[in-house]
């Protein structure tokens, strides 16, 4: 198949240089970016004025099925949030109801131009299967987490069944499907098995994704028990000798900064999630002062509420101007940035994250028709500043249309919305209103 997107604004390459004209997708690439009409045909056409094509939104780092956990433990610190309030909740969760709660999350993040997504959660394999079915791409792995430290590496069935996953669905699903490791964090693990999961890892040309000094009380338990930072834990236990990125990064030292550097982690900027748990301000700024390419994520719908990238890539820039006490402090493009290219880099998809000829057709069209979308002086500006997620009005993967104008093609919201609520009634009872 083949589309033709015209009488666009067209936020292309990795500058995103407003272009207005044509961009063509024939099967799952870009083929073409112009002012003028393309001379060859294509199979479809789709009238863009009054919108911005922007890359597909990458949200690196999330945890889907707790779409149904939205808003428990409001108010509490992040201990106690999940000690007093998730785990619990987490302990009822069944497969159908990660299903229900992961569809859910597909709802959302699709409607809000997300093209790709990281997830670390329970039963990957359920979400596996249905992002294969529904187009949107997606990072996933079986998260890594140790209590005992005399746990050998093949006696550790979260190990077996996280190598398991890589080899049975690793780039399934024409490479839509990326499976990688996830270290949950430093404090649900012990040394010996995160070294020797990390080096198992590293034999398999695997990816890493974990939680990262998240908050101070992390980082001073980490010092109390080992005399390490958390990075310098994992940098230790030869876990960043893997491609690494890694949530929230808020509490780092000069050294800890130059260890993520030395070793190209990426730290994944969560700001709504970061706020509401009063975990910090995460020093964006200064990781890209250091070399760092910093992605975006939206975390769980428990400390987030939300899966709306276009709200992420809002607070991130007004809260980087507030801690660095600099109105310069991140702009508009480099925001984006965070959200597509860095994002999608990450994740290890070097063919997408930008609007270029040749690249995946990973694309988002926001509609500027809403009064808040008036006057337009600089598109970027006004994508960050203004844009909400319902100006979402195309959303494209690797070529096929998923969302438009309102309408799901891949998904059934009605099927997905009834299921939510069954879910939600099994995990918290008819007697609290649902």
């Amino acid at each position: 198949m083949s589309l033709l997107l015209k009488n666009a604004l067209i936020l292309q390459g990795n500058d995103f240089s407003p272009l207005h004209g044509f961009l063509g997708i024939r099967g799952t690439l870009i083929d073409y970016i112009g002012e003028t009409r393309p001379s060859f045909t294509y199979d479809d056409e789709k009238d863009m004025e009054n919108a911005i094509l922007i890359p597909g939104l990458v949200n690196a780092h999330g945890h889907a099925a707790m779409t149904l956990l939205r808003g428990i433990g409001s108010g509490l610190p992040l201990d106690r949030w999940l000690n007093d309030a998730v785990f619990p909740v987490e302990d009822r969760l069944t497969a159908d109801i990660v299903r229900a709660g992961n569809a859910l999350a597909l709802l959302e993040m699709i409607a809000c131009g997300t093209t790709s997504f990281t997830d670390m959660y329970n039963d990957p394999d359920v979400l596996i299967g249905q992002c294969m079915g529904c187009g949107i791409k997606l990072n996933i792995g079986r998260p890594f987490l140790c209590f005992d430290p005399e746990e050998k590496l093949e006696d550790s069935f979260r190990a077996r069944e996280a190598f398991a996953l890589y080899d049975r669905f690793h780039m399934a699903a024409d490479g839509r499907i990326r499976i990688e490791f996830p270290i949950h964090a430093e404090y649900t693990n012990q040394s010996e098995p995160v070294r020797l999961f990390s080096q198992e890892v590293k034999k398999r040309g695997g990816r890493i994704h974990l939680h990262l000094s998240e908050t101070k009380a992390e980082v001073d338990a980490c010092l109390a028990k080992y005399g390490q930072t958390p990075p310098e834990f994992f940098a230790s236990r030869g876990t960043f000798d893997n491609p690494v990125y890694a949530a929230h990064c808020v509490h780092l030292t000069e050294g800890d900064l130059a260890i993520l550097k030395d070793h190209g982690v990426t730290p994944v900027h969560c700001p709504s999630s970061n706020m509401k748990l009063a975990s910090g301000a995460a020093p964006v700024r200064k990781w890209m002062q250091e070399g760092l390419a910093p992605a975006l994520g939206t975390d769980g719908c428990a400390s987030n509420n939300n899966l709306n990238m276009f709200e992420e890539m809002h607070l991130a820039a007004l809260l980087a101007k507030i801690q660095s006490a600099d109105a310069t402090a991140l702009n508009a493009r480099e925001v984006l940035a965070m959200a597509t290219r860095n994002g999608a880099a990450a994740q290890g998809r070097s063919d997408t994250g930008v609007l270029s000829p040749g690249k995946k057709a990973d694309i988002a069209a926001v509609s500027v028709k809403a009064p808040h979308m008036y006057p337009d002086f600089d598109p970027a500006e006004l994508l960050i500043y203004s844009a909400q997620g319902s100006d979402v009005v195309l959303t494209v993967a690797d070529g096929k249309v998923l969302y438009e104008n309102g309408k799901y093609l891949t998904l059934d919201r009605e099927e997905i919305l009834k299921e939510a609520k069954k879910a939600v009634r099994q995990l918290y009872g008819e007697s609290n209103g649902f």
